[in-house]
């Protein structure tokens, strides 16, 4: 449960990502590009202030992603990225004012729901494992003693 922090700071990061890539998007309004004003169009788009900072933002997220991936199982972090959605479609129903219908409640729910249950299930670290296997324990017994 130690790295429950780092899984959430990876999450808040994505969700935070999301909604500065959509308010540069709103401020740079509908894009259309051809052949000949693609290139200056995705520069306009990538040095965006939101866009960067959005872009930034997301390489801060893998960063912390990565530390995550690297102390705790993959089935075990990966799911909670989810949250960022449940995060990204409430802000984004206060911010920007997109609905937030029955249909998305409910699916926030069970994704809740889901998340709670695979936070419920325990964490193993490889780091944890190994320091485990040398005092002699073995991993099912670490799996029941977390």
């Amino acid at each position: 449960m130690k790295y429950i922090p780092f899984i959430l700071f990876t999450v808040l990061t994505n969700a935070a990502a999301q909604l500065m890539l959509k308010q540069g998007m709103m401020t740079l309004g509908p894009i259309s590009m051809t052949a000949e004003t693609a290139m200056v169009r995705l520069f306009q788009i990538v040095f965006n202030p939101w866009v960067f900072a959005g872009l930034a933002t997301f390489v801060i997220s893998m960063a912390s992603h990565l530390y995550v991936l690297s102390k705790v199982e993959l089935s075990f972090a990966y799911p909670f990225l989810s949250l960022a959605y449940v995060l990204v479609a409430v802000f984004a129903y206060f911010v920007f004012r997109e609905d937030l219908n029955a249909w998305r409640i409910a699916g926030i729910a069970l994704i809740c729901a889901g998340t709670v249950l695979i936070a419920q299930s325990g964490i193993s670290s490889s780091a944890d494992e190994k320091s485990a296997d040398a005092a002699g324990v073995s991993t099912a017994e670490f799996g029941s003693k977390s």
